[in-house]
């Protein structure tokens, strides 16, 4: 079966992921004290919106998340918290400058996890929904990392939620067709691209504002790792994506004057819990015949939040375990947007290691790397895990 060969030893030709690291903002915030900060912070005194957001804050399950936006910036630009100005430009001001250094931090951890000279990365795909300049953040990335200026560069804009996973399978292809070559991969994101005060005009931004934050995350890509030198994480197999025609406004996204505006319809979780199965039963048709269930598998989902978790937990009957990473993820840092992914897939290593270390197998070795984002986009990596 392909199965049994599957799950034998590291496939040469396939691409590993070799390292991972974040970084964050320095603002913490905790969620129980969120609202009051943003409504003293935006001069906003309306109760009724102000309600519903302390109850979203408790059905988006976040507990902490980090954030760019801060008192300091807020005194620079006291503009930001009123409605109806064009602020892109301070925006992007502040974004630009953020996410670059966050990236430059994840990626400085995740090298030295690497524990491989900085000179042997060949390539760079850069993913961000948080910015927008030319040239784009891989060039400044590059030379902030003190990369080669022969390093060849791949950037990837507004893919918003799906974009680590559609950057995670852009790696995978160039490792696969450069033989040697060793792919950073980093992904960055601020809110404050699209910070606004509450309006009763815009209740779906509170859905945001409760959801939301902000970090980076950083991977290194590779086949044929050098044993006694890297330590893969996970070998990753086949990758699609696919769209659904004629939902692209269903996650709707504008760059204007007043930075981005994003719109969620309600109906995306069912969406994608109506769409899931038939994608997933795809990526899995390419292990070839199996009786593997669903609950065999390890499952590293993007948490776009709980309803979209809890469908896909109802749509596969998945034991509660097994979208823990995600949950985890989810609470501890909000969806951070291309990030999250990352965080998720450190989760899964830390729960292995801890089977492990209990004298247990570390949990499945075929799994699911999933994110769903504009479009509707669905992007999935079939996966085995390496820890275990």
């Amino acid at each position: 079966m392909v199965h049994e060969e599957m799950t034998t030893k590291t496939d040469i030709g396939k691409a590993n992921i070799l390292a991972l690291g974040k970084a964050f903002p320095h603002q913490l915030v905790m969620q129980d004290l969120l609202v009051d900060g943003y409504f003293r912070d935006t001069n906003c005194d309306d109760p009724e919106l102000k309600r519903k957001l302390i109850r979203l804050c408790k059905t988006t399950t976040v507990k902490t998340r980090y954030v760019v936006m801060s008192q300091e910036i807020l005194k620079k630009y006291p503009e930001l918290a009123l409605e109806g100005l064009p602020t892109v430009k301070q925006r992007l001001d502040i974004c630009n400058k953020a996410v670059t250094q966050m990236a430059i931090e994840a990626s400085q951890a995740c090298i030295k996890n690497w524990a491989r000279p900085i000179s042997d990365i060949t390539h760079l795909v850069y993913v961000s929904s948080s910015e927008a300049r030319l040239p784009g953040g891989d060039l400044y990335l590059a030379k902030g990392l003190g990369l080669s200026p022969n390093t060849n560069r791949v950037m990837l804009y507004f893919a918003g939620c799906s974009g680590g996973v559609a950057g995670l399978r852009v790696a995978k292809d160039i490792a696969e067709n450069n033989p040697g070559s060793r792919v950073l991969l980093a992904t960055s994101e601020t809110t404050i691209i699209g910070f606004k005060p509450p309006s009763i005009n815009r209740p779906y931004d509170l859905v945001g504002v409760a959801l939301f934050g902000d970090g980076a995350g950083a991977m290194i890509i590779g086949s044929g790792p050098v044993s006694g030198l890297e330590s893969p994480l996970f070998e990753l197999h086949t990758a699609i994506q696919n769209f659904l025609p004629d939902t692209e406004k269903v996650i709707d996204g504008r760059l204007t004057e007043e930075g981005i505006s994003f719109k969620l319809s309600r109906e995306l979780p069912e969406i994608i819990e109506e769409n899931v199965k038939g994608f997933c039963d795809k990526l899995l048709g390419h292990i070839g015949p199996n009786e593997m269930g669903y609950n065999d598998l390890f499952w590293a989902v993007h948490p776009g939040g709980p309803a979209i978790l809890n469908r896909l937990e109802k749509k596969f009957d998945l034991w509660p375990e097994k979208l823990s990473a995600s949950r985890r993820a989810l609470a501890d840092y909000g969806n951070a947007s291309s990030n999250t992914i990352v965080y998720v897939l450190e989760y899964l290593i830390e729960e292995s290691l801890k089977m492990k270390s209990e004298g247990k197998k570390g949990g499945p070795e075929l799994g699911l790397i999933l994110a769903f984002g504009p479009g509707v986009t669905f992007e999935g990596i079939l996966t085995k895990n390496l820890v275990v």
